[in-house]
């Protein structure tokens, strides 16, 4: 059951929509827009055109749309009620075999990553769903794998495989239309299938329902939960993947050690986003403004000259404990 209609379905108290109760769903929602809003125009005023600038928010939403790839599959993910540690692998490992695939054409350097990253998300899948194991164990062993499987596939990395710049990918990955790089317009065009897909499909309303209470109550309701789960983990694995292809075509490259710390990343955005670690609630709307906030912070530091790469995991944990605890808070106030 979807958000809004598991609060249009609860009993309401005469003062609902109103004071603290208000207040807290408006938090929960849209907290993440309210903090991204302050933080651009904080950016905005300290640092001028040089954050402002149409070179600097085009780098910014060029790295943001890989990760905002990744953070769509682990929303319906974390909605279902699991969660995917592989994606960063995964990623890394898409990059590898694009890169690889490369001398058999686009095609090959797409549909070989891309078959091998949906078969690690129908393993985790299956695993999850059918054998009933826990999410967190699976997708740390299919992490290690996909990892592993990234080095042996480039000798231990010692060999970098490179994309012909005369192939429509690379061609693809580094091209820009009116400023905005074509990555950035792909990854928007998924975010946007998957929004409908999430919000306004059967699978959609499933995906809410398997994350309710473990999925029991979904099982009792006769929906296939194990199917559900099996599904989404393909996403997710296949959106990573996919991070991975366009990223190695930005690139003209596969290196073994993209992706590190990735899966991280995509939680705190989904978490910073709204959307419940328990799963059964949030949105992709959310997921957005969280993958924008974070890159954002990412950048506002990278502005600033003397602080060094590792305050932005710093301030990236840091913000991911702050939202964690507000939303405890929250889920206790709707108990109530």
């Amino acid at each position: 059951m979807r958000t809004g209609q598991a609060e249009r379905a609860a009993p309401r108290s005469p003062a609902a929509g109103t004071g603290p109760t208000w207040l807290a769903a408006l938090a929960r929602r849209h907290g993440a827009t309210l903090v991204l809003a302050l933080v651009i125009l904080l950016g905005s005023l300290t640092f001028g055109s040089s954050f402002t600038g149409p070179g600097n928010l085009s780098a910014i939403a060029l790295d943001a749309s890989y990760l905002l790839l990744v953070a769509t599959g682990m929303t319906f993910v974390i909605l279902s009620g699991g969660i995917d540690l592989s994606v960063g692998s995964v990623l890394a490992l898409s990059g590898v075999l694009a890169a690889y695939g490369s001398r058999w054409g686009t095609a090959g350097a797409v549909l070989l990553p891309l078959a091998v990253c949906g078969l690690i998300g129908l393993v985790n899948g299956l695993l999850v769903g059918r054998a009933r194991l826990a999410p967190f164990v699976v997708t740390l062993a299919t992490l290690l794998f996909a990892r592993g499987l990234a080095f042996a596939v480039s000798q231990e990395g010692n060999r970098v495989y490179i994309i012909p710049a005369d192939l429509a990918l690379t061609r693809i990955g580094q091209a820009s239309v009116l400023g905005v790089g074509v990555p950035v317009l792909i990854a928007l065009a998924v975010f946007a299938i998957a929004g409908v897909v999430l919000n306004r499909t059967r699978f959609g309303l499933r995906v809410f329902a398997a994350g309710n209470g473990d999925g029991h109550a979904a099982e009792l309701m006769g929906l296939p939960v194990a199917r559900i789960r099996v599904r989404v983990y393909v996403l997710s694995s296949l959106l990573a993947g996919l991070a991975g292809v366009l990223i190695a075509a930005q690139t003209a490259s596969g290196l073994p050690t993209l992706g590190e710390g990735r899966e991280l990343e995509a939680i705190a955005a989904v978490v910073i986003g709204g959307t419940l670690l328990t799963g059964g609630a949030g949105s992709l709307g959310g997921t957005l403004a969280g993958v924008l906030l974070l890159k954002v912070i990412q950048n506002l530091i990278n502005q600033v000259g003397t602080l060094s790469s590792a305050y932005q995991q710093v301030v990236s944990g840091t913000f991911l404990v702050l939202v964690v605890l507000v939303q405890a808070a929250l889920a206790r106030r709707r108990q109530k």
